[in-house]
């Protein structure tokens, strides 16, 4: 295998940082990341800060703003070695495999051991708030699990257990919203969080603002809201009817399978269905708001921005 290529600016970082504590962020080029590495920067000076992502060039503006860039990937654990070199806290952004039919956990195993092998002091993972090894989620159950190695693993270790990120609930409606109908199975209440409020969280816990071993409370915006409530929000600010209608569950999985979704996606959404029925999706806390310094961003006032 290829050595690490090290550019120039790297080279003069390396010898800056040698004494210096580094927080380490993977996943930096994907939304959640690239906020928790801005906040940061708020937090603590950029020298203390490095990023590991599968193309730094598309994470320039870390570079320019001084954060120490490597490439890494989860499925190369010589690349993590190089590029979390120096880790003392290191915050793993959970993979996304799964949804392209790739192996998470493997990747997730990868990734604790080479922490283990460098010697991290603490490992922040960013879990979900429905982890549970019997939940109805699919991305739950690989939350869950890779909780489980963590806690083998004899590292310190905290789980950042999210609430559902709002951004979702606009991606999985778009066409609702556009149509006037949110047609979809039986649902319930879910605590709608935006990335900005969770990745303002995520740098004060990675920062060290507060200690949480283990798992974390919910972090969550402050309303569970259901689809109905999110049609409601949408008739406001469309300023035109937006209804909910609820479809069986096998209507729902043969419109995806006729639409050609993956197998891998239609067990996530139809999941995502059961779980919410469930109630997994619905716990508040007031943590988040204790860690950011102000209340989260309500969902009506995201849709606002969003929908318009």
């Amino acid at each position: 295998m290829a050595k690490p290529i090290i550019n120039a600016h790297e080279n003069s970082q390396i010898a800056a940082n040698t004494e210096i504590i580094m927080l380490v962020i993977t996943g930096a080029s994907g939304q959640l990341g690239r906020k928790i590495a801005q906040n940061l920067l708020a937090r603590v000076p950029a020298n203390r800060i490095a990023v590991s992502v599968r193309d730094p060039e598309k994470v320039a503006d870390l570079t320019a703003a001084g954060i120490r860039v490597r490439q890494g990937d989860f499925d190369d654990a010589a690349s993590l070695r190089h590029a979390w070199q120096g880790a003392e806290h290191l915050l793993l952004v959970s993979s996304n495999a799964a949804a392209s039919g790739g192996d998470p956990l493997a990747q997730h195993a990868t990734a604790i051991a080479v922490a283990r092998e460098l010697s991290v002091k603490h490992v922040f993972y960013t879990s979900q708030i429905a982890s549970s090894s019997t939940s109805h989620f699919p991305p739950a159950l690989t939350h869950a699990a890779t909780e489980a190695m963590l806690a083998q693993s004899g590292l310190a270790w905290t789980a950042l257990r999210h609430g559902f990120y709002a951004d979702s609930a606009l991606a999985m409606n778009a066409r609702g919203f556009a149509s006037g109908m949110l047609a979809a199975p039986v649902d319930g209440k879910v605590s709608w969080t935006t990335h900005d409020d969770l990745a303002a969280a995520d740098a004060a816990l990675l920062a060290g603002a507060e200690t949480i071993d283990g798992p974390t409370p919910p972090l969550t915006g402050a309303e569970p809201l259901d689809l109905s409530d999110l049609a409601q929000y949408a008739t406001t600010i469309l300023g035109r009817p937006v209804t909910r209608e609820i479809l069986d569950d096998d209507i729902m999985l043969a419109n995806a399978t006729a639409g050609g979704e993956s197998p891998e996606r239609i067990a996530i959404m139809m999941g995502y269905y059961r779980a919410a029925r469930s109630g997994e999706f619905a716990a508040i806390d007031p943590l988040l708001e204790k860690l950011i310094g102000r209340p989260p961003q309500s969902m009506s006032a995201f849709m606002a921005d969003r929908l318009r």
